[in-house]
């Protein structure tokens, strides 16, 4: 069978490859200049230094603005990766931890939950039952209200402790966001490297 047409094409179409006899025109500034021919809508555009993009291919007649293309291209490409850079870059952590853990342990563990906060990362703290421990989930349940109160400066329960088979799960998320977290490692990276050790002789 043959391969009819190429990929679909998401890029609006500008200046000649808008083949349509008249289209609803409107100006740089969003003003509405009406329905024009399409020879006269490319002549504004050729006039003013700017492309005529279509920019609502499905009305009748289809909508046109005038506007500098690549500029605009440009302008959109920064917008879609600044979202992406501000999107959810959290990351899940993951700590495990046994209901009669031991104190050193515990110290430990808590450490790396410290970090991973400080990062601007979520933590979900797995609590792992085996045989009898079962029987006693509040062992559990008592563990994890320790650990959120023992990190509640640097985060707050997300996710309220919940039995899952045989473990019991909690969500720890950071007060700060990831990209504060970075913004301040850097500074204070910055602000380490300035401070030159300033040892006078008496």
């Amino acid at each position: 069978m043959a391969n009819l047409g190429g990929p679909i094409s998401t890029e609006p179409r500008i200046n000649e490859r808008i083949r349509v006899p008249e289209v609803r025109l409107v100006g740089p500034n969003g003003e509405q200049v009406g329905i024009v021919s399409i020879h006269d809508a490319l002549k504004l555009a050729q006039e003013a230094d700017l492309d005529l993009v279509e920019v609502a291919a499905t009305a009748r007649p289809p909508v046109c603005k005038l506007m500098d293309y690549g500029k605009f291209k440009y302008e959109s490409a920064m917008k879609a990766r600044e979202a992406r850079k501000n999107q959810a870059h959290t990351i899940i952590k993951e700590i495990k931890l046994r209901p009669k853990i031991d104190p050193h342990d515990y110290e430990t563990k808590k450490g790396h939950v410290v970090r991973f906060l400080k990062a601007g990362d979520k933590v979900k703290v797995t609590i792992m039952f085996r045989g009898r421990e079962q029987s006693r989930p509040e062992l559990g349940f008592r563990l994890l209200q320790r650990l959120a109160q023992d990190v509640q400066e640097l985060g707050f329960v997300e996710s309220q402790p919940k039995q899952d088979g045989r473990n019991m799960i909690m969500v720890i998320g950071p007060h700060k966001k990831k990209a504060e977290a970075k913004a301040e490692k850097a500074a204070a990276k910055a602000q380490h490297g300035s401070e030159e050790p300033s040892k006078q002789e008496a």
